[in-house]
C-alpha cells in the first residue's frame, strides 16, 4: 500500500491548507492537521481563535475560501452525502427541538441519517446516555445537563466515523461529565472512528485527548501530547500553556 493510501486508511479526517476569511480578517488561516482512527484530538484556543469556524467548515455549515477536507480519503468539498452521513456533532449552542420529546428528536435525526434498525439503535443510545426516564419528556423542559446528554445521544446515533464535539460537557456536573467522557473514550477505542473535541477545561482535555492543537488567530501554533507539551514549553500544566499561548500569540511562531 503506497503512503497516500495508507494515510487515507489511518486518517479519519485530513485537512489541508483550510482557509476562511471575513473581509481582511482570516478566521482560519491555512491550517492543516489530521484526526487518526481511534484518536481523540483536542482543538484548543481562546474565544475567536478559529475553533468553531473550523468545525463549521468540516460540517459544511460554512464554505471554505480555500483548502481540502477529506473524510477517510473522500473529499467533502463539494458536499459528499455519503461522507456527511459518517459524521455527527454536538455542542451546547445547538440544542435539539424543544417541543419534541427525546424519542421524537432521536427518531427525526435517525431518519435523516438513514440509521438502520432505528428503534433498536435509539434504545441503545438512550440506555448508554442514561436517558431512560426522559424518553417521553419534551427536550425544552429538560435541564441544560440533560439536554447535553440528549445532544450526545443524537451525535452517537448513526455510529459516526468522525465525531465533532464543541464543549460537550460544559453543562454537566462532574459525575455526569465523567460518564460522558467514558462513553466518548469507548467510542474512540472501538477503532472505527475519531473525535475532534474543543474544550476550555484543560484538566478534561489532558485526561481525554491523545493529542492537542493550539489555535490562535486562525493558525495552529503548537501540537502534541497534552501531558508532555506543557513541560516542553516550560510550563507546569496545560492550563498555564493555554494562558501563555493566548497572551503571547502574536509573538509565537507556528511549529
Amino acid at each position: 500500500m503506497d503512503r497516500d493510501r495508507r494515510a487515507a486508511t489511518q486518517n479519519i479526517l485530513t485537512i489541508r491548507n483550510l482557509r476562511k476569511t471575513y473581509g481582511e480578517k482570516a478566521a482560519v488561516a491555512g491550517i492543516s492537521f489530521e484526526v487518526r482512527r481511534g484518536e481523540i484530538v483536542g482543538l484548543l484556543g481562546s474565544n475567536g481563535a478559529g475553533k468553531t469556524t473550523t468545525i463549521s467548515m468540516i460540517l459544511g455549515v460554512l464554505e471554505p475560501d480555500a483548502g481540502s477536507i477529506q473524510l477517510e480519503g473522500a473529499e467533502m468539498i463539494p458536499r459528499n452525502a455519503p461522507a456527511v452521513r459518517r459524521t455527527n456533532f454536538a455542542a451546547v449552542y445547538a440544542p435539539l427541538t424543544g417541543n419534541l420529546t427525546v424519542l421524537q428528536n432521536l427518531r427525526v435525526f435517525g431518519l435523516l441519517y438513514g440509521v438502520e434498525k432505528l428503534t433498536e439503535r435509539i434504545e441503545e443510545v438512550v440506555r448508554e446516555m442514561g436517558l431512560e426516564r426522559f424518553r417521553r419528556v419534551k427536550c425544552g423542559v429538560l435541564s441544560s445537563g440533560e439536554q447535553t446528554r440528549v445532544a450526545l445521544a443524537k451525535a452517537m446515533l448513526n455510529r459516526p466515523h468522525l465525531l465533532l464535539l464543541d464543549e460537550p460537557t460544559a453543562s454537566l456536573d462532574p459525575v455526569a461529565a465523567h460518564e460522558i467522557r467514558d462513553q466518548i473514550r469507548k467510542f474512540a477505542s472501538a477503532d472505527h472512528g475519531g473525535v475532534l473535541w474543543t474544550s476550555h477545561n484543560m484538566l478534561e482535555v489532558q485526561e481525554v485527548c491523545d493529542r492537542v492543537l493550539f489555535l490562535s488567530q486562525g493558525k495552529i501554533l503548537l501540537e502534541g501530547d497534552p501531558k508532555a507539551l506543557p513541560r516542553a514549553h516550560g510550563k507546569q500544566t496545560l492550563e498555564e500553556l493555554f494562558i501563555a499561548v493566548s497572551r503571547e500569540a502574536p509573538e509565537v511562531e507556528p511549529e
